[in-house]
């Protein structure tokens, strides 16, 4: 079932964009964060994915974090069979569970197989603001 109310869903994706009525500044919508916290095992995502259903629990939340075996396993390829992310925002960081030492994650987990090129001490909202320097 899909859940559909036009105002509430308007109003949270105006919110979401960041044009929303909100008094804080420097907001950030950590849809990593609340992916976990709604879909913690990932079926809405592999619902409407599908070219993600090989990846099981959590881990669909983030593929772009698996290690190159893991992916193979699921059937995923990244930018191929998926698309490797546009933008990685620091704050996500937090939510991919990585082990000390770089030792591998017990369920394949090493960190961004191949994370996107970002400049260092930009978030994301770098790449939405007007201002951008060289």
């Amino acid at each position: 079932k899909v859940d559909y109310d036009v105002c509430s869903n308007y109003g949270n994706w105006l919110y979401t964009a960041g044009i929303g009525n909100d008094p804080r500044d420097n907001r950030k919508f950590n849809v990593i964060k609340q992916g976990l916290d709604y879909d913690g095992n990932g079926d809405y995502i592999r619902l409407w994915v599908p070219e993600l259903q090989g990846i099981k629990g959590a881990d669909v939340h983030t593929p772009w974090a698996l290690s190159s075996a893991a992916l193979c396993q699921a059937g995923v390829t990244l930018g191929e069979t998926y698309p490797r992310p546009v933008v990685t925002a620091p704050e996500w960081s937090r939510h991919i569970p990585q082990r000390p030492g770089g030792s591998p994650h017990p369920r394949g987990r090493r960190g961004p197989a191949q994370a996107p090129v970002q400049h260092k001490d930009r978030g994301i909202d770098f790449y939405f603001s007007r201002k951008k320097d060289a």
